[in-house]
């Protein structure tokens, strides 16, 4: 699949196997596809195996909405692929969120399951996920996929449901798809017996629980049914290797370039105009405002990036509830309301995308006035995806260049820089969302922090990170 050789960073790496290990067979071609991929330079190698007999290749059309998501085809007798995402307190909400996004956007019907005794969950970066059902009314239903996000402890609470376990054994018993990324290969899967004589990949910090004959250090994994990855910063390339394996590469394609994959790896990482100093004597304070339909990967990728640097985040509501159902349906739980949020100065406000959601956040006058506040005071403010736009309209853009959503861009009357994926002109920052947002956070903490520290944060994404 060489538009997604195209679309991943440098490093990305893929090996897939069947059960058994195999010579290692040095390929030169530079396609990738979960089921012929090419080693990266770094690995130089790759295994083949051919793809699990249940797979199913037919190309969906996809309707998306914050409720339902339905998959339909040529061949109305196919029926929507199900896909089980269990969640527990101390999920990794990058790789549960990303994952239920992305396959959501393949036309997937995903649920994303409590293992706790309530709905609400509060993942390992601090964000609060309201799962759409418990784990316990999961156990009589069939999934064609199954996959386990990581993060601690929440890899050990998904270990600890008994309910979990007998549906993953069974998925794994019958042959369906399964997949685990982070520290859920380590942490989850192997206590249950799971993934054994099937080399498989995780986070580095727990690649020792491995047995040594069977790990691998690519950042994915196919071995037969079973799908592993690395963690938060190869989370993009997990979900559409399982989009490939349950709707075939044209789709896997289809998602992919909608998710700006593929000009994500051709961008520049990031272009700075006016340059000037973002230094602190004080932890910065960021804000965040969020809204039905804001776009739940931008949302809490920035979040996670930005607590993992230490920066105190707080992401507010500009709603009548601090709950908003985002773009694909994630439940997302703001700490405060905008209004006891506008209480407070910060270092920094950031708009996420998602056409709805920034549209609910243009009509909030609340922030609008925060907004203008932040400017007349030589602050920092800057937006994601199409909330460029809302920048634009309140007059906050003069003169500033900028990027944006390739959707919204024709929109803005200011100079637009193409073919880079974060623009910092003086005290405005600007990205085009959804695979280029962590870049735009990890931008984010080199101005505040340096780049010592933004790379520190993307090594425990697993993220690469320029050395220049």
């Amino acid at each position: 699949m060489e538009w997604l050789s195209s679309s991943l960073s440098p490093t990305f790496a893929l090996k897939i196997t069947p059960s058994k290990p195999s010579p290692m067979l040095t390929l030169p071609s530079p396609s990738f596809s979960c089921f012929a991929a090419a080693a990266s330079p770094q690995q130089g190698s790759k295994t083949s195996s051919k793809p699990p007999k249940n797979l199913s290749f037919t190309t969906p059309t996809t309707t998306n909405t914050a409720k339902t998501n339905t998959t339909s085809s040529t061949d109305t007798s196919v029926p929507t692929k199900k896909v089980l995402v269990p969640i527990g307190l101390g999920t990794e909400e990058m790789e549960a969120v990303i994952t239920v996004d992305v396959l959501r956007r393949a036309g997937a019907e995903v649920t994303m399951a409590s293992v706790e005794p309530q709905l609400e969950i509060e993942a390992s970066g601090g964000t609060r996920l309201v799962a759409d059902t418990s784990i316990s009314t999961c156990g009589g239903q069939v999934f064609d996929l199954i996959a386990l996000p990581g993060g601690m402890p929440g890899a050990v609470r998904l270990r600890e449901s008994d309910i979990l376990k007998k549906i993953m054994s069974k998925q794994a018993e019958e042959k369906r798809l399964y997949g685990a990324i982070c520290a859920a290969p380590a942490v989850t899967l192997l206590p249950w017996g799971l993934g054994r004589k099937k080399q498989i990949t995780c986070h580095p910090a727990f690649v020792d629980k491995l047995p040594n004959f069977w790990a691998v250090k690519s950042n994915i994994q196919v071995s037969g049914e079973l799908t592993t990855s690395r963690g938060p910063g190869t989370s993009f390339e997990f979900a559409l290797c399982l989009v490939e394996q349950l709707f075939g590469e044209s789709v896997a394609k289809e998602v992919g370039e909608s998710l700006l994959m593929h000009s994500a790896h051709e961008s520049l990482i990031k272009e700075e105009f006016n340059k000037v100093e973002w230094s602190f004597d004080h932890m910065p304070r960021v804000l965040i405002p969020i809204a039905n339909g804001s776009e739940e990967i931008e949302v809490v990728t920035i979040v996670d990036v930005l607590r993992r640097a230490k920066v105190d985040v707080v992401v507010a509501s500009v709603e009548k509830s601090v709950q908003v159902v985002a773009s694909q349906g994630t439940k997302i739980i703001a700490e405060k309301l905008i209004r006891d949020a506008s209480l407070s100065v910060y270092d920094l406000i950031i708009l996420p995308g998602g056409i709805t959601g920034a549209e609910r956040l243009q009509k909030s006058r609340i922030l609008k006035k925060l907004l203008k506040e932040q400017e007349a005071a030589g602050r920092i403010y800057g937006a994601v995806c199409s909330s460029p736009l809302v920048l634009h309209k309140h007059g906050l853009l003069k003169e500033k260049r900028v990027t944006a959503h390739p959707s919204v861009i024709s929109k803005l009357t200011n100079e637009v820089v193409n073919g880079t994926k974060v623009v910092v002109d003086g005290k405005v920052i600007t990205s085009g969302g959804l695979a280029t947002v962590t870049d735009f956070a990890l931008a984010i903490v080199s101005k505040f922090f340096g780049n010592a520290r933004a790379r520190s944060v993307a090594e425990g994404l697993v993220y690469e990170y320029p050395r220049n």
